[in-house]
């Protein structure tokens, strides 16, 4: 069997189609998450800073 056949069968076969469905679908997820842990993060961090500050007097 070929390339151009094992591609083909590949690309007919709806299972694949379906597994690489969720696998898109699993990273666009993980995108979103990182996304929003890092925007979350730097909020985090800006506000305990911000209270660290209030709590120990400038010298």
């Amino acid at each position: 069997m070929n390339l151009v056949t094992c591609l083909r069968a590949f690309v007919r076969d709806e299972k694949a189609q379906d597994l690489l469905e969720y696998a898109l679908l699993i990273a666009l997820i993980a995108l979103v998450a990182v996304a929003a842990i890092t925007a979350a993060g730097t909020n985090v961090s800006t506000v305990f800073t911000n209270i660290a500050n209030k709590i120990v007097p400038a010298a």
